[in-house]
């Protein structure tokens, strides 16, 4: 199993902290669904933000799996200090740094990626968030700011010096964002590199993938991104074949309308209807869109903006299925 400070995981398989999607609401679902930790939506070092609607919603831990783990973004190492502490004793159990975002309204205020580019700015926020609070601290990063500026492992060289617990990496550089293929090799040289627990990120979307991952680059574990969005299912499906060689069944479609149904039901009352109703459709929209048939039936669904109307249309989704199956036979 893996370890991250005192937390022993159920098992090798995170769910990956991303704006947008890993609110509590998601990551109640995954961790249902079998993810051994998951992974907040990073929250802003900036004390002024603490309050904001945002800060106080990514904030929010009621009925979560435990460890809980809270990203925190910043460049200032004192304020990251100051906002670990912060979120430690708001509920967190695990403080994660972000030093992997590639997005521009992200690195264009030196934060996220843009950090891996000063190794002494690195340094400095590590040892100011590790000495900061008692809880484990672990840390996303990329490969680097661009593939001729690949420092990956002098990075996570200075993360095991200044105590970071484990270390999540995506296999790409900032410049190549999600586009060209996840660098294993990169990722296969900071396991051998240092002690800590590696987990490997970027691509791995089935759990054939995740344990041919594991194998060439011996990680501890992956993470998880993007391939979860419409299939909370899928980081249990990975931690059981890794355990067992065997891969669940995904729920049946039916199962899958239930769950889909209930998340936006959950995501209405998080967020209020105004807010849901519009938050509910990139969901529904990922769960679509592996349909032959997805691309009216989200378009259709992005025109509800009535909270109850959304979950009538889930419901209908199940009769129009077994139209389309009679149709097919």
């Amino acid at each position: 199993m893996l370890q991250i400070g005192p937390y022993e995981l159920t098992n090798r398989v995170a769910l990956a902290p991303m704006a947008g999607v890993t609110d509590l609401p998601f990551r109640r679902l995954c961790a249902e669904f079998g993810a051994g930790l998951v992974v907040s939506e990073m929250i802003s070092s900036r004390p002024e933000l603490r309050n904001s609607r945002k800060s106080l919603l990514r904030s929010r831990h009621d009925g979560e799996i435990e460890p809980r783990s809270v990203q925190i973004a910043g460049n200032e190492p004192v304020q990251m200090a100051e906002a670990a502490q912060y979120n430690v004793s708001h509920g967190a159990q695990i403080i994660d740094i972000n030093m992997g975002c590639p997005a521009k309204k992200v690195c264009r205020k030196a934060a996220g990626a843009a950090l891996l580019a000063d190794e002494a700015l690195v340094a400095d926020i590590l040892n100011a968030v590790v000495s900061a609070v008692d809880a484990p601290v672990t840390l996303k990063i990329r490969t680097g700011i661009s593939p001729g500026a690949i420092n990956a492992v002098q990075i996570a060289r200075i993360a095991e010096d200044n105590g970071i617990a484990a270390l999540a990496v995506h296999g790409r550089t900032r410049a190549c964002a999600f586009r060209g293929e996840a660098e294993y090799d990169t990722i296969a040289d900071i396991v051998a590199a240092v002690d800590l627990p590696v987990l490997a990120n970027g691509d791995i979307d089935s759990p054939e993938k995740a344990a041919r991952v594991i194998a060439s680059t011996n990680a501890a574990g992956v993470m998880i991104g993007r391939a979860a969005q419409g299939q909370p299912w899928l980081c249990g499906q990975i931690a059981t074949y890794l355990e067992t060689g065997s891969v669940p069944q995904a729920p049946s479609h039916t199962e899958q309308l239930a769950i889909l149904r209930r998340h936006v039901a959950d995501l209405h009352e998080f967020y209020g209807e105004f807010m849901g109703t519009r938050i509910a459709r990139k969901h529904v929209s990922w769960f679509l869109q592996r349909r032959p048939d997805s691309g009216p039936l989200r378009a259709s669904f992005n025109r509800i903006s009535v909270h109850s109307e959304q979950l009538d249309y889930i419901s209908n989704l199940e009769s129009l299925n077994y139209k389309n199956e009679e149709l097919a036979a």
